[in-house]
């Protein structure tokens, strides 16, 4: 499994990232996509998350180094900044519902997969 490749799927098309065995569990990596910055987690349950980077608490791309955990059920990170938490699901901010600047408190969020590692 360790081989395995991390996958992201974006405009239409999946992506290899990463190999399963280069992300910790409990910590997120910062990966870079056609220019955008993605947080990619694995959690120590083997799930694999991926959430937009940036924080928009404090307007800075840091979600990578967040703190993983749960509210309950849900996996979150928590901003390293002011400590928000993120569902890794939805995107959604379980503290607040907006940003500073009045936009919905919501990251992006993309699809991952582990897919066998491609023959070389």
């Amino acid at each position: 499994m360790h081989t395995a490749e991390i996958q992201l799927a974006h405009e239409g098309a999946w992506h290899t990232v990463c190999r399963y065995g280069d992300l910790l569990p409990g910590r997120g990596v910062a990966v870079l996509l056609d220019g955008e910055q993605i947080a990619l987690f694995r959690d120590r349950a083997g799930g694999l998350y991926a959430i937009q980077n940036y924080d928009p608490f404090s307007d800075a791309y840091v979600l990578s180094r967040g703190i993983t955990g749960s509210r309950g059920e849900v996996p979150v990170v928590f901003s390293p900044m002011y400590k928000q938490a993120f569902d890794l699901r939805t995107g959604s901010c379980l503290d607040e519902e907006t940003a500073p600047d009045g936009t919905p408190a919501r990251l992006l969020v993309w699809p991952v997969r582990v897919a066998p590692p491609a023959a070389r």
